[in-house]
């Protein structure tokens, strides 16, 4: 055979995505803000599309007034022909501003504690040392490296003045004077040892809020107790000697080996328990996140209804100046018709897919309220288990829409506002038939441990006991489980005097 390179023709079928078809889902899975803004957007390069705003007296009257003086018209044709570059309005009302609530920014903790060190008589090598100190506190307050590393910290900030520095300390006039200089450089350019930075880092302890700069969890601790003076009591002890057993609340251990009641044990572990092991968190606290109800579901004459939350939401339409102007299609001939084409249907497709959004989203909820009007009754005990397949059957859409319709979408209900994956989750089988939600279940295991003699918690196997009786098959394992999620110590940790 003879080596080369040819050319062949092929036919073969492939599949390939609509464009259109992505911006589609990207649109269905937009939360009510994020929607907002890309409508906003569409308004202002789309010439085909304009708010769609009930005809009021005042509307009427604007639009007489322009058919008396023509000359005021805007001249829609020249318009579109030059490049929509007009000396007048594009849509006949103003575009609404919506706007995202602004988070005030707050001070961090390095701030607060900066100020204070700056109110201290401190001379440069301190602030230097005091500064690296404060750097390295996480948000929790506690400091989160070791003495040697603010040393090396400190050196390295100084290291690039150290030349510039000295030289022009060498230059000043008058040798007293530039002795007393070279001898202040000599001492700020020392190498800090363990015991500058362990005498810093105590400075740093001594600030508010109390506990600040700590090492570890014991060390905060035994510093708030020694700043309400009480270095003298068995809560201190407890800290100091025996924090293994107090992390692991290990009461009955504690009282046997320092020959004191259990009662006594409980009371210093309440006092520990009222300080703070996480100091800089109030400082550190993560801004407010602002949610807008995609949906609303109210208690109308005894039935729930279903309402799109969207009154905020830009609504549009076609421009009725501009589909007048596309109607005489002599007019518009080559580059300038594959452009009006393109934006009247980029217009028609838009209103169409928002219009569809705002369908399938209450068709969603209709079904979800429908299927858990329990829950909406009698609270989340009652919750049934919910699939989305479940839901995409019932509405004949394939489980990925109703997946892009339910993800980051809320609700507000007479019971408080939800997300609404919060009504899908998988269920238990209950002893008479039936099932319930492992939200359900979860919020029973709540309850029950809300409810129980501390003095005799119960057990993950009592639990398990106490739902059976109830109907409800769990094993113990995925109470205990359960139990983990909800963040509830088991009962031995749970157990008070």
């Amino acid at each position: 055979m003879k080596s080369g390179l040819y050319t062949e023709a092929r036919i073969r079928q492939t599949a390939k995505t609509n464009p259109r078809l992505y911006q589609a889902m990207d649109l269905l899975y937009m939360p009510l803000l994020e929607l907002q803004g890309r409508l906003e957007q569409e308004l202002s390069e789309n010439p085909f599309l304009e708010l769609s705003e009930p005809d009021s007296e005042e509307d009427l009257q604007v639009e007489e007034e322009g058919q008396d003086d023509a000359d005021d018209e805007v001249d829609w044709e020249e318009v579109m022909l030059d490049d929509f570059d007009a000396g007048g309005p594009r849509t006949p009302y103003e575009p609404r501003e919506y706007l995202e609530p602004v988070v005030v920014e707050a001070r961090h903790l390095h701030d607060y504690l900066a100020e204070q060190i700056g109110l201290l008589h401190l001379d440069e090598r301190q602030l230097q040392i005091a500064g690296e100190i404060v750097g390295n506190i996480d948000d929790d307050g506690l400091f989160s490296c070791s003495l040697e590393d603010v040393a090396r910290g400190v050196e390295a900030a100084l290291a690039p003045l150290r030349q510039q520095l000295f030289a022009e300390a060498r230059e000043i006039d008058g040798a007293e004077a530039r002795e007393a200089e070279l001898t202040a450089l000599n001492r700020l350019f020392a190498p800090v040892d363990t015991e500058e930075a362990e005498s810093s880092l105590r400075l740093v302890q001594s600030l508010d809020p109390p506990g600040v700069g700590a090492r570890d969890l014991r060390e905060c601790l035994m510093i708030q107790l020694s700043r309400l003076g009480r270095e003298d009591t068995l809560a201190w002890r407890f800290v100091d000697e025996h924090f293994d057993g107090l992390a692991n609340r290990r009461w009955n251990e504690l009282a046997r080996e320092l020959g004191i009641s259990r009662k006594k044990v409980q009371e210093a572990a309440d006092e520990i328990a009222r300080l703070d092991p996480r100091p800089g968190s109030r400082y550190t606290a993560e801004p407010e996140q602002y949610v807008i109800p995609d949906l609303i579901v109210e208690l109308i004459g005894g039935e729930y209804m279903v309402f799109a939350n969207d009154t905020g939401l830009p609504r549009l339409r076609f421009s009725r100046s501009y589909r007048e102007v596309v109607a005489d299609k002599e007019k518009f001939v080559g580059a300038n018709k594959e452009f009006i084409a393109n934006k009247l249907n980029a217009a028609q497709w838009l209103i169409r897919v928002i219009e569809q959004r705002r369908r399938t989203m209450l068709e969603v909820m209709r079904f979800i309220v429908a299927t858990q009007r329990d829950f909406f009754d009698r609270g989340v005990q009652y919750l049934k288990p919910l699939t989305l397949r479940e839901v995409a059957e019932h509405i004949e859409m394939a489980e990925s829409t109703v997946s892009r319709v339910t993800n980051e979408k809320y609700v507000q209900a007479p019971g408080g506002v939800y997300p609404l994956k919060f009504f899908f989750s998988g269920g238990l089988p209950r002893v008479m038939g039936g099932d319930i939600s492992t939200r359900g279940v979860q919020a029973r295991i709540r309850n029950l441990v809300d409810e129980e003699d501390t003095r005799r918690p119960l057990t993950d196997q009592a639990l398990v006991n106490l739902l059976k009786s109830e109907g409800i098959k769990i094993a113990r394992r995925t109470v205990a489980k359960y139990r983990d999620q909800l963040g509830i110590m088991p009962a031995r940790m749970r157990k008070r005097v």
